[in-house]
């Protein structure tokens, strides 16, 4: 997974989500939640590589920065519940996938 259409496409899979532009910069897409609209995936280009801001256990945060170097503090978000994941080709599609997935989940709510 290294582009951004590959990421919107997984991501609208899981279901009851939908692509919004919330900002005049175009380079940002988010993917929301149909029902709560809360945001699970943040997808920007910066530095000319495509970035997914995703939520993450707090105790696995910093276990997936030591794994990958292409996972590192979340650009723009709170750095204590979001990494960012660089998509220049280090980290295993699955990998990828799964950070989504949780993400999904953990901002899904009840």
């Amino acid at each position: 997974m290294n582009n951004k259409e590959e990421v919107i496409d997984y991501c609208l899979e899981l279901g009851n989500a939908y692509i919004d532009t919330p900002f005049r910069d175009k380079k940002w897409t988010v993917i929301r939640h149909m029902d709560k609209k809360k945001v699970f995936a943040w997808i920007f280009e910066k530095d000319e590589r495509v970035w997914v801001n995703v939520k993450d256990e707090p105790n696995l945060l910093d276990l997936m920065r030591q794994i990958y170097p292409s996972v590192v503090p979340a650009f723009h978000l709170n750095k204590d519940h979001w990494n960012s994941i660089i998509l220049d080709g280090t980290i295993p599609k699955e990998v990828i996938q799964d950070m989504i997935r949780k993400s999904y989940i953990l901002t899904k709510g009840k």
